[in-house]
């Protein structure tokens, strides 16, 4: 027979607290949701992360000091394999700073190159985002349907540099020239490759039907958004603060876009909008760069329709000589503001390079946005940062 003091014991019991203590655990080095080698000290209490510390410097290669024992031609290649993912665009924000202490500047036909194959590195970085985020939160079609389409991209950019992943095209004062046809003396200089606009055009279109297809395959889908959508908030005065640049700056309302701002490819001949968005969540970032490859499938257009001829190359000294002085020079990279501070004594090496990383400062907020969060978001939140770790450590 149950009695009232029976019933009140039972009340109690059930509500008392389970003290627990704190628990401290390791995330990686080598996790499947982490872009990269990083490991993450986590505290937890119960399913709350209490705090949460970054230890980065596992993928460490010594870019910045390999530069200077390096000619500035040669830097070309160790740059583009900084952030592996945007390749040629990483190229970009280096030459130009090079031009700008020789006191040269690239054909107008180069630039548009550069243009246009910066906007395909970005629409092909963001192609592996739209694959692997959905991924990451459980969702496997999203993966080849998106990469297949990359594809296209990877095969246009490999025709005109002759690489994928690392172009090693640009050149001080304009790009690569290839040659062809006529003797070991006599080369003659060529163009972009014949039909490239057109497969351009058509690669173009592919891309607007696949942002359609991931828009409502993944950016519709109820499950994404309840993992997505209020998670992760970064407000705007906190993305600037920690430093945040590109889409996941933009995501949080601030709609700043280095292709508006600054003077390193022909950007103001072209018409494009910054796509941006107000919440600040896992889901923003995942639109905002949803919106960029249109965005940037546009630039491509207009650049295509647009570019002059002309050489592909500026009058260049055979060994180039840098005069003393020092730049900063910086482009809208996939990930975010992507910067070279070059310093010059003369000669044919930099005396210092400090190169400024898209990953590294969007990387820096992770403490304070994982604080308090729940452990499944912990992978959501950082997945939707998109970092890559060889950016973080150059």
């Amino acid at each position: 027979m149950t009695t009232p003091e029976m019933i009140h014991r039972s009340d109690a019991a059930v509500s008392i607290e389970l003290q627990t203590p704190d628990m401290t655990i390791n995330i990686g080095p080598q996790h499947p949701s982490t872009h990269g080698v990083l490991r993450l000290i986590a505290n937890i209490d119960g399913e709350r992360v209490r705090d949460v510390e970054p230890v980065i410097g596992y993928m460490h290669r010594g870019y910045e000091k390999i530069s200077e024992v390096r000619t500035y031609a040669q830097i070309t290649a160790l740059v583009n394999r900084i952030d592996w993912v945007s390749g040629f665009a990483n190229e970009v924000p280096f030459v130009v700073g090079v031009e700008r202490l020789v006191g040269i500047e690239a054909p107008p036909r180069a630039q548009y190159i550069r243009m246009i194959l910066s906007e395909l590195a970005r629409i092909s970085s963001h192609l592996v985002f739209m694959s692997s985020y959905p991924l990451e939160l459980g969702a496997t079609t999203p993966l080849m349907h998106a990469l297949r389409e990359r594809e296209y991209i990877l095969e246009l950019i490999e025709e005109v540099t002759g690489g994928r992943f690392h172009p090693n095209f640009n050149r001080v004062g304009g790009v690569k020239p290839n040659y062809g046809g006529g003797s070991t003396t006599k080369k003659q200089s060529m163009d972009l490759p014949a039909g490239f606009f057109e497969r351009t055009r058509s690669a173009m279109d592919r891309m607007d039907k696949i942002c359609e297809d991931i828009e409502s395959l993944v950016a519709g889908n109820e499950l994404f958004k309840m993992r997505t959508v209020g998670v992760g908030v970064i407000p705007a005065d906190k993305a600037l603060e920690y430093g945040l640049t590109g889409p996941n700056l933009r995501a949080s309302g601030v709609a700043y876009d280095l292709r508006k701002v600054e003077n390193y490819l022909p950007y103001d001949e072209v018409d494009f909008d910054v796509a941006a968005q107000n919440g600040g969540d896992c889901y923003d970032r995942y639109v905002v760069r949803l919106e960029e490859i249109r965005e940037s499938a546009k630039i491509v257009r207009q650049a295509v329709d647009k570019i002059p001829s002309g050489p592909l190359q500026a009058k260049v000294p055979r060994v180039l000589k840098v005069p003393k002085g020092q730049v900063y020079s910086r482009s809208e990279n996939p990930k975010g503001e992507f910067g070279f501070y070059i310093v010059s004594e003369g000669g044919k090496m930099p005396y210092r390079l400090k190169i400024r990383s898209s990953s590294f400062s969007n990387l820096s907020i992770l403490p304070w946005i994982l604080k308090g969060q729940l452990l499944p978001d912990l992978v959501a939140i950082m997945g939707s940062l998109d970092f890559v770790l060889g950016d973080v450590d150059r």
